[in-house]
């Protein structure tokens, strides 16, 4: 499992927990996750997360 970064705020994605508030299950990989979705913190877009080490 890895942790994406959004380089807009800092929201952490963790593939682990994903984001289920927003339909995006525990254990969903980046890859998987929907094209439309975007940062719960501030709207972000997919591609403005970076892969990060935690």
């Amino acid at each position: 499992m890895k942790t994406w970064m959004c380089l807009i705020c800092g929201w952490i994605y963790d593939e682990a927990t994903g984001d289920p508030e927003h339909g995006v299950a525990p254990g969903t990989a980046w890859r998987d996750v929907p094209v439309n979705w975007t940062c719960p913190e501030c709207g972000a877009r997919k591609e403005d997360f970076e892969m990060v080490a935690i």
